[in-house]
């Protein structure tokens, strides 16, 4: 058989009839970070991780384009090679300090620096992974080869059972053990039990990793993410550049000794072309703003709170989230895929989550909004959904009489200012 004939289904008109057309769209042009132009239409984006508007700032982009025209736009190597540069370094200096780590290291993509976990994960080693992780912390234990055991998302309990099974288990127990955990979840929402995940860790001999994607730049006083938010620091700490750092890229941060090894011994990091000029400059340039305008967390916590509250004020169910992931519950792939053609047609670009992604039966479309945002723009984005919702039959005819408001999460302790 023909490995390739696989593909043949695939037409155009195979993703128009199951509604897949809705991913991979292109973007003419963006305005301001909020909209953008998608053949002809202009849409309000909310569906952008660029949670604290930062990808549209002036002195983020100047920096960019200043990397650019010193360095050029690619340095043609691995940093083990001839790709790092003295810029890469800051970088990873003022990030491992703003992680509260010795030291980090830069990828191209923050997929890259989950697999950069892959070479601690040998024989005889664990692995305790929620089961609502990013896909990429799958990918790093698969590349490993350690033994995977899955705990249902964010239950201590069961993580629990399986950590005392693995003290029991003769030979299992002879390697390491390793927590994994999102900080925030990508799709959820919601926010992991650190706290708890650390203290089972240190009653069975565990490290703790968390991907800090979604949670870098919008928890903690100084914006550090889940670690800071709850006043503790995991072993590893892992993060997108992507999101709150308006680049591309990823970082892993830790201890200096274990940043050192995972340099030589991380494929990831080895054989990949250097994170390029602009997006390392970018991302320091946005890392100052970030430290230096706490405000911005502010009004993007803000605007969350408003759409998670209107959105359930018109009879939405926003599932367990308590941050600017707000996820939308509308069950059925084809429905959802419906609902979010008519969002687009109104106006309003979202982002369906379907099968594999979630379970069937639990779609949602993952609407977010940045601090770039209008207050215009929210009302516009509840409008859309109220009508869209009403002629799905995914509300009812009128606001339901009460409903239970969220109260996003916030930094605990006064937002801090470094200049």
């Amino acid at each position: 058989m023909d490995i390739l004939e696989k593909c043949r289904p695939w037409t155009a008109e195979h993703l128009l009839a199951t509604g897949r057309d809705c991913y991979f769209r292109a973007v003419g042009d963006t305005f301001d970070g909020t909209e953008a132009d998608f053949q002809g239409r202009r849409v309000i984006v909310a569906a952008s991780h660029d949670y604290l508007g930062l990808s549209a700032e002036p002195r983020v982009r100047e920096a960019a384009v200043a990397a650019v025209r010193r360095f050029g736009t690619s340095l043609g190597g691995s940093r083990a090679v001839s790709g790092s540069l003295e810029l890469h370094e800051e970088l990873e200096r003022g990030l491992a300090a703003f992680l509260g780590h010795e030291a980090a290291l830069v990828l191209p993509s923050g997929y890259q620096a989950n697999l950069m976990l892959a070479p601690l994960l040998g024989d005889g080693d664990m692995v305790f992974s929620d089961f609502s992780n990013h896909v990429s912390l799958e990918e790093a234990v698969r590349l490993g080869r350690a033994k995977e055991r899955k705990f249902l998302h964010g239950d201590l309990g069961h993580l629990e059972e399986l950590l005392i099974a693995a003290d029991g288990s003769g030979t299992e127990n002879t390697g390491g053990k390793l927590i994994l955990t999102d900080g925030v979840f990508s799709v959820d929402g919601d926010v992991c039990d650190l706290p708890g995940l650390m203290k089972l860790a240190d009653a069975h001999g565990a490290r703790v990793v968390v991907d800090s994607s979604h949670d870098l730049g919008v928890l903690g006083p100084t914006g550090a993410g889940a670690g800071e938010h709850f006043g503790l620091r995991p072993d590893l700490v892992t993060g997108a550049l992507s999101k709150s750092l308006a680049s591309v890229g990823g970082v892993i941060a830790g201890p200096a000794d274990v940043i050192r090894y995972l340099r030589f011994h991380a494929r990831a990091a080895l054989f990949t072309a250097a994170a390029s000029p602009a997006n390392v400059a970018a991302a320091l340039a946005a890392l100052r703003v970030l430290r230096a305008e706490p405000e911005r967390r502010v009004r993007v916590l803000d605007l969350a709170e408003r759409l998670h509250n209107g959105l359930r004020a018109l009879g939405f169910d926003t599932g367990a989230s308590v941050t600017p992931v707000v996820p939308v519950l509308v069950s059925g792939r084809e429905r959802c895929l419906r609902v979010w053609r008519r969002l687009f047609d109104a106006g309003v670009f979202a982002a369906p989550m379907v099968h594999p992604v979630v379970r069937a039966g639990r779609e949602v479309l993952r609407v977010t909004l940045t601090a770039a945002h209008t207050d215009d723009q929210l009302e516009r984005v509840l409008a859309a959904f109220e009508h869209v919702g009403r002629v799905e039959g995914v509300i009812p005819g009128s606001a339901p009489a009460a409903h239970t408001p969220v109260r996003i999460v916030r930094p605990r302790g006064p937002l801090t200012t470094v200049r």
